[in-house]
């Protein structure tokens, strides 16, 4: 039977003990390639790693993109001021213009960056919601509880990225997987796919990425020193955006 996906599972950590178990049987029942690792002990740090030379190869592929946006029934808006976005491309030289520089070849400065929320280890988007609408869950990850979002956008103001939109409009599709349903009147954002990562499963762009046979997204407990993305962090080199700004980022970019 699916779980219901509420308030309480935005709102709580990963329950280790119990999601394991989750996860165990999840995995048996979908297969490995569809699941995540069982967090260890303690607290996990969910964390995405982007290959940006994988995801550059499949020119004009929006499989990641169209699967975010499909899950949690993100439609085009039907003013374009109005595009909300959780998952989109921009070129090299707009994601990290701090490595821009005259040894930079002009077509990496093109070079297409997959750019969503950043699930900061010290967000400053938290700090600024007057209602804690917006929240750092103890599994690293950054969540929106759209109950308590009064609309304010003082989160939007305050993240550095512009990894947040205001949705203006009632959707004109109905959410029909766990996803809650969707509605006009507050900000939103990528969650790392909370409702999928309850019930063991990676984030919808992950599974849609290894699905296309691309593999450029990895997805995994950084605190789990065995796992995928701690051994790609550690030895290969990575970018985060905007360090400089202390937020500690928890998407980093292969180059």
């Amino acid at each position: 039977m699916k779980p219901s996906f509420t308030r309480r599972l935005l709102i709580v950590g990963t329950g280790v003990t119990v999601l394991g178990g989750i996860v165990r049987g999840a995995a048996s029942a979908m297969g490995a390639d569809a699941a995540v690792r069982p967090p260890r002990p303690g607290r996990p740090r969910w964390a995405l790693v982007v290959d940006t030379a994988l995801c550059a190869r499949r020119e004009g592929c929006r499989a990641c993109i169209d699967a975010c946006h499909g899950a949690h029934s993100v439609g085009a808006s039907r003013d374009p001021r109005h595009e909300v976005k959780w998952l989109w491309k921009e070129p090299f030289a707009e994601t990290f213009p701090e490595q821009i520089h005259p040894l930079v070849p002009e077509a990496k400065q093109r070079l297409p960056i997959l750019v969503t929320c950043n699930h900061c280890s010290s967000p400053p988007c938290t700090r600024v919601c007057p209602t804690g609408a917006t929240f750092r869950r103890a599994d690293g990850v950054v969540a929106m509880d759209p109950h308590r979002c009064i609309g304010c956008r003082y989160c939007m103001a305050a993240c550095p990225y512009g990894a947040r939109s205001f949705n203006w409009e009632t959707p004109a599709v109905a959410t029909t997987g766990s996803y809650p349903q969707r509605r006009a009147g507050v900000v939103e954002k990528c969650t790392f796919c909370t409702e999928r990562l309850a019930v063991g499963r990676s984030p919808a762009c992950v599974d849609a990425c290894r699905q296309q046979g691309a593999g450029a997204l990895t997805f995994g407990d950084l605190a789990d020193e065995t796992s995928a993305v701690c051994r790609l962090v550690a030895e290969r080199q990575v970018l985060r955006r905007r360090p400089e700004l202390g937020t500690q980022p928890n998407v980093y970019y292969l180059v």
